[in-house]
C-alpha cells in the first residue's frame, strides 16, 4: 500500500475518490483518523465535482439489513424516550426551580432526584443505536462526524460537565437554595448544546450535497447552517422533550399517594407542559416539512405511501393526545404517547431513506453473512432489559419501604 509523498509514514485508503490519512500513533501502531481528504477528479474542461465520488463504498454487513434496521429503530426509541425525559425534565426544573408554589417545589425536588440516573440511562440505552446506525450507514456517518469533530469530540467533556452538575444540583438541592438555580440552568444549556450537535451531525449525514466545504474548513468545524431543516429539526426535538417530560410528570403525579388537592395541582401542571409543548409541535414540524428538499415534501405529500401514512398516523395521533391532555387523562395519554413516538421514529427513518435515496440505498448493502453476532446481541439485550427492570424494582421497593 503506498505512502502519502504530503505526510511520510501516513498510509492512503482509496475508497473511490475518498481517501482516510491514517498516521501510526507511536508504539504499537495505533492508528488514528488525522484528515479526511479528497481528489478533485475535475478534468480540464472544468467539470463539476461529482458529490457520488465523496461518498465512502459501504461496508458488508453480517446480516440482512432489515434485522439491523429493526434493532436500530428498538433501540433508538428506548433511548428517545429516555433523551426525552433528561432534557426535558432539566428544562422543567429550570422554570420552576425558584418554588414559588409549594406543590412545584416539591416537584422539582423530586425531579433533581432521578436526573443523574436519566442521563446515565440515556447516555448508556444510546451506544447501541449509535451502533447500528454506524453499521447500515456507516459511510455517512464517519464523514459527516470528521467533517464537525471538533464539536461531535466535546459532546463527551460537555456530557461529563452535565453529569456532575446534574449530581451537585441533586445532592446539594437543600444546602445551596441561592445557587441551584445556576447549578440546572447550566446543566441544562449543556445538554441542549449537546442536543444541537447531534442534530447538526444527523443533519450532515443525510447532507451529502454539504460535504465539499471540507475543502475550504478542514479544521473539523463545520456545522450544517446551510441546511433550512437543521433550526426546525432541533425545535422538534427539544419540544418533543418537554411534552414527554411534561406527560410523566403527570403520570407519576397522579400515581403518587398524596393529597386530593396536590394530586390535581401537580397533574394539572404536567398536563400544562405537555399540552403547551404539544401545540408548539404543530407550526415547528410544519416548518420541520417545509424545510425539506422538495424530493421529500413531495414523498411525505402522497408519493411515497409508507411515508405519507406514518406522517397521517403521526398528525392523528398528535390531535388524540392534545385531547386526552386537555380532558386530563395521563394514563391513556401515556399510551397514545408511546404509540406517537414510535410513529415519530418511523417517520424519521423513512426521512433518512428518503435523503439519502439519490446517493444509497439501504437495500444495495453487501452481505456476508455471519448471524452468532446477532444472536449473542439478542441475549445480551434481554439479559440487560431483564437486569434494569429488577434493580428499579428494587430501588421502588427500598424506596416503599423506607416510607412506610
Amino acid at each position: 500500500m503506498p505512502e502519502s509523498p504530503e505526510t511520510p509514514g501516513a498510509i492512503q485508503i482509496s475508497r473511490g475518490n475518498l481517501m482516510f490519512c491514517i498516521l501510526s500513533n507511536g508504539p504499537g501502531d495505533l492508528p488514528i483518523i488525522l484528515a479526511l481528504t479528497a481528489v478533485h477528479t475535475t478534468s480540464t474542461s472544468g467539470d463539476k465535482m461529482n458529490i457520488n465520488d465523496l461518498i465512502p463504498l459501504a461496508d458488508t454487513i453480517p446480516v440482512h439489513w432489515g434485522w439491523l434496521e429493526f434493532f436500530l429503530i428498538l433501540t433508538f426509541t428506548l433511548h428517545l424516550i429516555l433523551m426525552n425525559l433528561m432534557l426535558g425534565s432539566g428544562i422543567f426544573c429550570c422554570f420552576h426551580g425558584s418554588g414559588r408554589k409549594k406543590y412545584s417545589h416539591v416537584m422539582v425536588k423530586e425531579t433533581s432526584k432521578k436526573l443523574p440516573f436519566s442521563i446515565a440511562f440515556t447516555v448508556n440505552f444510546g451506544v447501541a443505536p449509535l451502533l447500528f446506525l454506524q453499521v447500515l450507514y456507516g459511510n455517512f456517518i464517519y464523514v459527516s462526524s470528521i467533517l464537525m469533530a471538533v464539536f461531535w469530540l466535546s459532546i463527551i467533556f460537555i456530557l461529563i460537565a452535565a453529569y456532575y452538575l446534574a449530581y451537585v444540583y441533586d445532592f446539594y438541592f437543600d444546602q445551596l437554595p441561592s445557587l441551584r438555580t445556576l447549578l440546572i440552568i447550566s446543566a441544562t444549556l449543556c445538554m441542549l448544546v449537546i442536543g444541537f450537535f447531534i442534530s447538526n451531525n444527523m443533519t450532515l449525514m443525510v447532507s451529502p450535497h454539504v460535504w465539499p466545504q471540507y475543502f475550504e474548513n478542514r479544521l473539523g468545524t463545520i456545522l450544517a447552517f446551510s441546511e433550512p431543516m437543521l433550526i426546525p429539526r432541533y425545535l422538534h426535538f427539544v419540544f418533543s422533550s418537554t411534552a414527554v417530560a411534561g406527560l410523566f410528570q403527570a403520570w407519576y403525579w397522579d400515581r403518587k399517594e398524596q393529597a386530593p388537592e396536590t394530586r390535581e395541582a401537580t397533574v394539572r401542571l404536567g398536563l400544562k407542559w405537555f399540552t403547551h409543548s404539544t401545540l408548539a409541535q404543530i407550526p415547528v414540524g410544519f416548518w420541520f416539512l417545509m424545510a425539506l428538499p422538495s424530493h421529500a415534501i413531495q414523498a411525505f405529500m402522497g408519493r411515497n405511501p409508507i411515508a405519507t401514512a406514518l406522517l397521517v398516523l403521526g398528525i392523528v395521533l398528535t390531535g388524540v393526545s392534545l385531547y386526552q391532555g386537555f380532558r386530563g387523562r395521563p394514563g391513556p395519554l401515556t399510551i397514545t404517547m408511546l404509540l406517537l413516538i414510535i410513529t415519530m421514529v418511523l417517520v424519521r427513518d423513512q426521512l433518512r431513506i428518503i435523503l439519502l435515496d439519490p446517493y444509497f440505498r439501504i437495500n444495495g448493502i453487501p452481505v456476508h453473512a455471519q448471524y452468532s453476532p446477532m444472536i449473542l446481541f439478542i441475549i445480551s439485550l434481554i439479559i440487560g432489559l431483564g437486569l434494569v427492570a429488577y434493580m428499579i424494582s428494587i430501588l421502588r421497593n427500598q424506596k416503599e419501604g423506607g416510607a412506610r
